[in-house]
């Protein structure tokens, strides 16, 4: 008998659904007591890949300089952890150059991408609005200077062998992407869209897409639901903290990471750590703590594809060293008209 996403389904069928399906958690233990298993509705599965034909990638956030840098790099190889992009937060203003071609290097000789964030943004600044109930303008460069410095981060970061810049603000992320495309930044340069400005309906998505984004964080509190529905407007590759900093929500969906690559793919899997202190903008004085913290996103990441593969979901990576988003939609940009001297 064939089964439709509407009918019900016994155990048996739910614990082993089609040849060569990942298992389902728990699937046999219960399939055994007679306990019923939602259908999988295949209608809800991304149609999407990266250009590589691989459905998940893997980042490791909050690595604030070369010796937390190095402590990952560490860690990964001790671990078996495969990693296909390291990212930043507190901005490339924290660097100096030699901790930016220090991180580049290192980066490079384990060919992982590396993501440093841009400029100066509303949470730091000296506007009371981001201190209030609302949050005011959030993460948002405010006024011209803020704009500048974050132009200014993204021309010294790529000057320096960057690749790949974390931006907060929609108006910072067509600036960036105007000045890729009249050559300004080197074209292979890809910018990444924050969590904390994170899209949180389809809509919003295409739009961040087409405003130059290459890969978009999405707020770790999405549905799967949520997911399938933005997959059925964009391709556009996904970031999502499997487990979510504190001032994210501290979300942990270690076991929902199958479904989150079914339903969300392209994904990169962001291995983040609850219940640990911010460490925004990073300084010496939180060096212990920026270590420790390090090491264990790499050991949860490891958790993490120690999961997949004991339900034989770990098929469909990227192969590493991979960092194209593939193509993507954009809003058109007009040419730049040069402002007159004096003016």
């Amino acid at each position: 008998m064939s089964h439709t996403p509407d009918t019900p389904r016994d155990a048996s069928d739910a614990a082993h659904p089609a040849s060569g399906a990942p298992r389902r958690p728990g699937a046999d233990a219960l399939a055994r007591l007679g306990h019923a298993f939602p259908a999988v509705d295949p209608a809800d599965a991304s149609a999407h890949t990266f250009p590589d034909g691989g459905t998940w990638r893997t980042e490791i956030p909050s690595v604030e300089g070369p010796e937390a840098l190095a402590v990952v790099l560490k860690e990964t190889a001790h671990l078996d952890l495969p990693v296909h992009r390291i990212s930043q937060g507190s901005g490339v203003w924290m660097l100096t150059d030699d901790d930016i071609t220090e991180m580049v290097d290192g980066c490079a000789s384990r060919d992982i991408e590396l993501c440093l964030f841009t400029g100066p943004r509303g949470t730091w600044d000296i506007g009371g609005s981001t201190r209030t109930d609302s949050g005011g303008g959030g993460l948002r460069a405010r006024g011209h200077d803020a704009l500048a410095g974050c132009v200014e981060d993204a021309v010294r970061a790529t000057e320096l062998g960057v690749r790949c810049l974390l931006v907060a603000d929609e108006g910072v992320l067509w600036t960036l992407h105007r000045m890729r495309v009249a050559g300004l930044l080197p074209a292979d340069t890809t910018f990444k869209l924050s969590a904390l400005t994170g899209p949180v309906n389809p809509a919003s998505y295409a739009v961040y897409e087409q405003l130059g984004a290459d890969s978009l964080n999405v707020p770790s509190d999405l549905t799967l639901d949520h997911l399938t529905e933005i997959r059925r407007v964009s391709g556009a590759p996904m970031d999502m903290y499997v487990e979510a900093p504190d001032d994210l929500g501290g979300y942990i969906r270690m076991y929902e990471a199958a479904e989150l690559i079914r339903r969300g793919a392209p994904l990169y899997l962001k291995f983040g750590l609850s219940r640990s202190p911010g460490i925004y903008p990073y300084g010496a004085q939180l060096r212990e703590t920026a270590l420790a913290t390090a090491r264990e996103r790499v050991r949860r990441g490891r958790l993490v594809l120690d999961l997949l593969a004991r339900h034989g979901a770990d098929g469909g990576m990227s192969p590493l060293g991979s960092r194209n988003p593939g193509e993507l939609r954009r809003f058109p940009v007009s040419p730049a008209t040069p402002v007159p001297e004096g003016d």
